[in-house]
């Protein structure tokens, strides 16, 4: 029951049995998250800082970075929207590890970015979709399959990656919120 609540944080019931962009890229997925947030924004606002994720010199996770750069994530999380990151392209690396490496697979503006590791084992997409003019709910969905994996790496999976998921894409999700929350104010206040 823990572990259920954990993989729902935030989403409702509809977000977590609904059909997604990426699903698709790995149906046999054993493992699957879907976590969510409402942001006090349209997506205009919330798409900058997702489009700028990832380490080495990109925006960061928006999470605990001393955590990321601990596994070798070399992340930096900003506050500022880089014009450098704002135009992705399909098969672009955002995110890397050591031997690993998360390269862009959907890209539809201002409603879905979608992720898949280089082998093949993990699936995150992000998706926005407006309540109304003024919020959106900003829906993060993980697959993974595990099933290639001996079996003491599944063990340690259960006991650290889950919680530890839960932990840091909270504080990702609430950062996102922060940001985007911002800029819209931001642009409100500024003059035109």
């Amino acid at each position: 029951m823990l572990r259920e609540r954990s993989f729902t944080w935030g989403a409702t019931d509809r977000e977590v049995g609904a059909t997604l962009p990426g699903d698709e890229l790995l149906p046999a997925a054993d493992i699957v998250s879907t976590r969510a947030i409402t942001i006090d924004c349209s997506p205009e606002h919330i798409w900058p800082w997702l489009v700028q994720m990832g380490g080495h010199g990109r925006g960061g996770a928006y999470t605990y970075d001393w955590i990321e750069n601990l596994l070798g994530m070399d992340m930096r999380s900003v506050d500022y929207v880089m014009p450098e990151n704002q135009n992705p392209a399909v098969g672009d690396e955002i995110f890397g590890s050591p031997g690993q490496s998360l390269r862009i697979e959907i890209l539809d503006h201002e409603r879905a970015l979608v992720v898949r590791s280089t082998d093949g084992t993990w699936v995150w997409a992000f998706v926005l979709a407006p309540v109304d003019a003024s919020h959106t709910r900003l829906i993060s969905r993980n697959r993974f399959t595990t099933a290639s994996q001996p079996l003491p790496s599944r063990i340690a999976w259960s006991a650290v990656v889950d919680p530890g998921s839960l932990v840091m894409e909270r504080k990702m999700l609430r950062g996102i919120k922060e940001r985007a929350e911002r800029l819209a104010s931001e642009r409100v206040a500024a003059p035109a």
